[in-house]
């Protein structure tokens, strides 16, 4: 029997703009959702050459968090496309947590409804301390934190959960402002977080007028 596995487009560490603390980002590669205007169109197609095995990926986050974090994120693409790994993935968490001691939420990203998340996929919610569900839509500019348009919002699914994100709870975006994080790695520069509308045009602009071309980017295939 083959060992499960994920498809990763990226990881990160610290990511601080996408859940409380500072927190392991891990972006998985395929999403059949397509949201219109997404940003992250570079995690759209399914790439076997991307898979790892579970434990490769668990063994990066214990590497990370040597010194402790605050939370897991998992974004992408789209988690729920790849239940068998998530859930293999989320499983080896809760026992990496609970032998290690460490107190770090799980938090992940869909961009299916979470009626469907319920009807289809109960058992991984059951694995998460927190959700955000549903499509991203372009004309719905955030109200919440952390969320990409207005009709999406914070779940929290566990004890946990609803403990560690009671303070964020329809808390207007305005009290904590846009946030966004840049790193170098590759040879590629990444952007960390949720951007506002027009943010990307408006990069694309300035680095032009500073006589920078932009090359491949996640917002165009």
């Amino acid at each position: 029997m083959k060992s499960p596995t994920l498809q990763i487009n990226k990881a990160h560490y610290p990511v601080t703009v996408l859940g409380h603390g500072r927190r392991i980002g891990i972006w998985v590669q395929g999403c059949s959702i397509h949201c219109k205007q997404c940003v992250s169109m570079d995690t759209w197609t399914p790439d076997p050459k991307r898979a790892m095995r579970i434990a490769e990926v668990l063994a990066w986050c214990r590497e990370r968090a040597k010194d402790g974090c605050d939370g897991i994120t998992i974004s992408g693409g789209e988690p729920f496309d790849q239940p068998l790994g998530l859930r293999a993935f989320l499983t080896s968490l809760h026992a990496w947590r609970k032998a290690s001691g460490l107190d770090f939420d799980i938090l992940s990203y869909s961009g299916y409804p979470l009626r469907t998340l319920q009807a289809k996929h109960s058992a991984i919610l059951n694995l998460l301390d927190a959700v955000i569900p549903e499509p991203y839509i372009e004309n719905l500019p955030p109200t919440t934190v952390w969320c990409g348009s207005a009709n999406q919002s914070l779940i929290p699914l566990s004890e946990r959960g609803k403990t560690r994100y009671a303070p964020y709870l329809d808390v207007p975006l305005e009290q904590y402002g846009k946030q966004m994080q840049m790193s170098v790695e590759g040879g590629k520069v990444w952007m960390i977080g949720i951007p506002s509308r027009g943010d990307m045009a408006a990069l694309e602009t300035l680095c032009q007028s500073r006589g920078l071309t932009l090359g491949e980017v996640s917002w165009r295939r």
